[in-house]
């Protein structure tokens, strides 16, 4: 595991010096013993069209293909574009359906027909089946290579078909058993067969009570299920109730690392993209932006009316005005820190929609205290640095409006970021696109009526 900088510095000088003096079989030596993701890293700092083949074809079968689901897409198809016939094959053959399957999905249409062309029947009867399923369902990234075993099984019968079977198969830690018509009845792991007698039966032995999944869950669902059971691999059953594949655990802590990349996006108004920043080009990094920037700019017009609207208060007390930037801003932070909060708890399955009223009650205890510490603060900030430092015009009654405003504000910007991710998400919207933009252009209005009302009330203006 290369995690630190100087270790893979080190490599990467060793790489290339080995490259340089034509020392492959030293290279080669140096390169068996690291993991395919760490093979994958040095290959993607070496950024080298060359290199990567070379660094592939030095790889054995088995650790090649390793390395090669561990690539991004663009260097893969780099890789295929210089696969003979015979090299496509074999890795293809290394491959694991679920990831054949990603790679399909990523690739273009000239790639994927020859990826097909070199893939045995079986295969690609397999993909297609896969391809068909809805892009965000459980089916698009199950894979259909477990170990299924018979109820009138002994466990030695069950061990020789694992033993059989077992080198294509993903995983073999679970085994499912099913009945003639493909129905699943009962799991079984590894463990409980190894630890049985040679002649108990399957179904003697097997766990009838199960978690299962169907194939059109969504698949966040389904990586949420596997990690709050803490399970390896969860099966996936068809609409009737037949085995069709498993979702293992890498799998699902893919779809994991996706949804959040995808809520970060949502959260800092970008829309979401499915490459790396870096190999994002400088376009589609603007049209990804500019329309959630639009709108935001279009709906900040209304903070600008209010502003407008009270042109008369501020120029009777233009004092007024310096601390408009502050209110606005906290009552912007407060709000994110509520939003982002019941955002979590939404996607860790901790809050619901019914409750709601909790959390809104909850919010309200903590806007009271954080309202109450920042007023205290910033009432003393008032005094001492403002005015007696600065010498800013600050009278108690400027002091009071201030201070009041920033209560109210940061009550209100808790009760907005806590309740419209919630009923965002009631209404079928994703609550991450309520998060910190919306809010804060929502709690910025907001902030600004308080202030003004109270301006008026206690000012007389």
């Amino acid at each position: 595991m290369l995690d630190r900088e100087e270790e893979r510095r080190e490599l990467l000088e060793k790489i290339e010096d080995y490259i340089q003096r034509k020392q492959y079989k030293e290279l080669r030596a140096l390169l068996l013993p690291l993991e395919a993701a760490d093979i994958a890293q040095l290959a993607d700092d070496l950024d080298d069209e060359k290199t990567l083949p070379l660094l592939f074809r030095l790889l054995p079968k088995e650790q090649a293909a390793e390395v090669f689901v561990e690539l991004d897409s663009d260097q893969q198809e780099l890789l295929i574009q210089g696969f003979s016939n015979t090299e496509l094959k074999e890795v293809l053959d290394e491959l694991y359906l679920d990831d054949t399957v990603d790679i399909v999905e990523e690739m273009p249409a000239n790639v994927v027909k020859r990826i097909l062309k070199h893939s045995d029947p079986e295969m690609r009867k397999s993909i297609n089946e896969i391809l068909k399923y809805p892009e965000d369902s459980t089916g698009s990234i199950m894979t259909t290579e477990f170990v299924d075993l018979r109820a009138d099984f002994t466990v030695e019968d069950a061990l020789k078909h694992i033993r059989r079977t077992g080198p294509d198969k993903e995983t073999i830690n679970v085994c499912y058993v099913v009945d003639d018509y493909r129905h699943l009845i009962g799991v079984l792991s590894i463990r409980t067969i190894l630890l049985a007698e040679e002649d108990d039966v399957v179904g003697d032995i097997m766990e009838r009570n199960f978690i299962c999944v169907q194939t059109l869950d969504d698949q966040e669902d389904t990586a949420q299920a596997l990690s709050k059971y803490d399970f390896l691999a969860l099966p996936v059953v068809d609409t009737e109730g037949r085995l069709v594949g498993i979702v293992t655990i890498d799998d699902a802590i893919d779809v994991l690392q996706e949804e959040t990349t995808e809520d970060i996006e949502k959260m800092a108004a970008m829309l979401p993209s499915d490459k790396p920043y870096l190999k994002t080009s400088t376009l589609e990094t603007f049209k990804s932006r500019i329309p959630w920037l639009l709108l935001l700019m279009i709906s900040a017009t209304f903070t600008g009316q209010i502003i407008s609207r009270f042109e008369d208060a501020l120029s009777a007390f233009t004092i007024l005005t310096a601390y408009i930037p502050m209110l606005m801003d906290t009552g912007g932070n407060c709000g994110s820190q509520a939003s982002v909060t019941v955002i979590r708890g939404l996607s860790l399955g901790e809050i619901e929609f019914s409750d709601l009223f909790r959390v809104i009650w909850k919010e309200c205890r903590v806007a009271l205290v954080c309202g109450v510490v920042l007023s205290a603060a910033n009432f003393a900030k008032l005094m001492l640095v403002d005015r007696l430092l600065f010498g800013n015009p600050i009278t108690l009654t400027v002091a009071a409006v201030i201070c009041l405003t920033l209560i109210f504000t940061v009550f209100a910007a808790k009760l907005v970021g806590c309740a419209l991710p919630l009923l965002a998400k009631k209404v079928g919207f994703d609550p991450a696109v309520m998060a910190s933009p919306f809010i804060t252009t929502i709690v910025d209005a907001i902030s600004l009526l308080i202030y003004f009302q109270f301006a008026s009330m206690l000012l007389g203006i």
